[in-house]
């Protein structure tokens, strides 16, 4: 039955979602959400070996909280199982020079998607031959500098960009100053509903990326890099969206894609060497999800390009993924402080207990942009306090700055304690914002009881450098 004023106040509404439940234990981790080497300790949350108290106290809150041991594990778990593909990470999840150096020495590519991460990963260290480049609208000047740095591949995504790699490889013979042919590789769309978020799923034809294999614009791609003199096909590029737990849509995407590479072959006479499936891979945020290991993805993916390639009589390319949220996600976590409990009372009876932090949208936009869920756990002190369901929201003006939907926090929580969020290494710092002219907060890698701080937190000297004032 549906309440005229919304269903937050129908009676006996406030019980939260159906798959969460109320803990035994309200001090208790879920130790899947954590870092590995997270715990509490006499109730209070440690990471890397610190208390995330000790830690915070040095760089005050908000502040994101990375564990480099959680970090480098995760990268070497896909590097080790998927040892025969390449792995790219995916940068745009969250990238700094130090997270670029530790993918370089960890084994694996990176992906960037603009000349910002570019010139981030190149300040790390990362070797250029080892970098993919991603976007659906590449500049000149970004292609020229991907050119100039030799990046190793560069993924197409329009007729307009490949005219663009065309000039430029062009220009640059007849300038007499030839470049590296540009190696690139076509990104298509398989038309496939990968089961998430609409916004990111990114394989169905109504969207901006990639050219589509159904309506023949795939196939007219990859004949137009074939012809251009200055281009060096790799192979066919596909990712079907993210925080995907179910591999049927990789194995429809490889299908359709496969069936493609064979046609290439068979009527254009190219074998492609290579071919990316992009990541994807979905982690827990709640109890809810139930993310699968990097060893029964890549037993699982393996399985789907044998039986395809098997079907189709052809021999497999060189694979490779390129996992982001699936590394740095669960490996990061967000440490506030609370600044007011409010009870509401709600009408039928229900209250609803509001629980404001001093951060929010601005460095966790997930919850308003995708109704995305998360946990959070009391991280300063233990408490026998009986748990009650909280919201807890953010400090800015809008009513969606929510940071947790639903969480059970003990019931004296109160101001001036801390409250940490996990799982918040992807998307949550690579998409910060200065809303409401608030200062991006810092990262602290933490490992064996050792705090660093890699990026800095934003400083008003920070804000209102861009701010030039009335020159009139």
């Amino acid at each position: 039955m549906t309440h005229e004023a919304g269903w937050a106040h129908a009676p006996g509404a406030l019980r939260g979602p159906s798959w969460l439940r109320e803990p035994h234990d309200p001090n208790a981790l879920v130790e899947h959400l954590w870092p590995a080497g997270a715990r509490k300790v006499d109730g209070e949350l440690h990471v890397g070996g610190l208390p995330v108290a000790d830690v915070v106290a040095d760089v005050n809150t908000p502040a994101y909280l990375l564990d480099e041991h959680d970090f480098r594990s995760r990268a070497r778990a896909f590097r080790d199982a998927f040892a025969d593909w390449d792995v790219f990470y995916a940068g745009k999840a969250f990238l700094c020079t130090a997270v670029a150096r530790w993918i370089q020495e960890e084994g694996l590519c990176l992906d960037v998607c603009s000349d910002g991460e570019l010139t981030v990963a190149l300040r790390g260290g990362v070797d250029p031959a080892r970098i993919g480049y991603h976007g659906n609208n590449k500049t000149m000047g970004e292609l020229r500098r991907a050119l100039a740095a030799g990046v190793g591949r560069i993924i197409v995504d329009s007729f307009d960009e490949i005219e663009r790699l065309v000039t430029l490889t062009g220009d640059a013979v007849s300038q007499g100053t030839p470049t590296a042919r540009a190696r690139v590789m076509v990104r298509v769309t398989a038309g496939v509903e990968a089961h998430t978020h609409e916004y990111i799923a990114t394989a169905h034809e109504d969207q901006k990326f990639g050219f589509s294999i159904s309506n023949g614009q795939a196939f007219d791609a990859v004949r137009r890099v074939l012809d251009a003199p200055g281009l060096e096909l790799l192979g066919l590029h596909s990712h079907i969206g993210s925080q995907i737990f179910d591999s049927a849509g990789f194995e429809v995407a490889t299908r359709r894609v496969l069936a493609l590479h064979a046609r290439v072959a068979d009527e254009l006479g190219a074998t492609l060497p290579e071919m990316d499936l992009g990541g994807g891979f979905g982690i827990a945020y709640t109890t809810q999800d139930d993310p699968a290991t990097p060893a029964r993805l890549a037993e699982e993916m393996r399985a789907i390009v044998e039986h395809e390639c098997r079907a189709l009589g052809i021999a497999a390319p060189h694979l490779s993924i390129e996992p982001g949220r699936a590394i740095v996600g669960p490996a990061m976590c967000t440490v506030y402080t609370v600044g007011t409990v409010k009870p509401v009372q709600l009408d039928g009876g229900a209250v609803r207990t509001y629980v404001s932090v001093d951060g929010g949208m601005s460095d966790n936009i997930r919850t308003a942009l995708y109704d995305a869920d998360y946990s959070c756990t009391l991280a300063n002190r233990p408490s026998d306090a009986a748990p009650v369901l909280a919201r807890v929201v953010g400090k800015h003006c809008e009513a969606g700055d929510i940071v947790v939907k639903d969480e059970f926090l003990p019931g004296d929580v109160r101001p001036g304690d801390l409250l940490a969020v996990p799982a918040t290494g992807a998307y949550c710092r690579s998409m910060a914002s200065n809303y409401n002219h608030a200062l991006r907060p810092p990262v602290v890698a933490v490992r064996d009881g050792v705090a660093r701080v890699v990026v800095r937190r934003e400083t008003v000297d920070d804000l209102l450098a861009t701010d030039l004032g009335d020159q009139a």
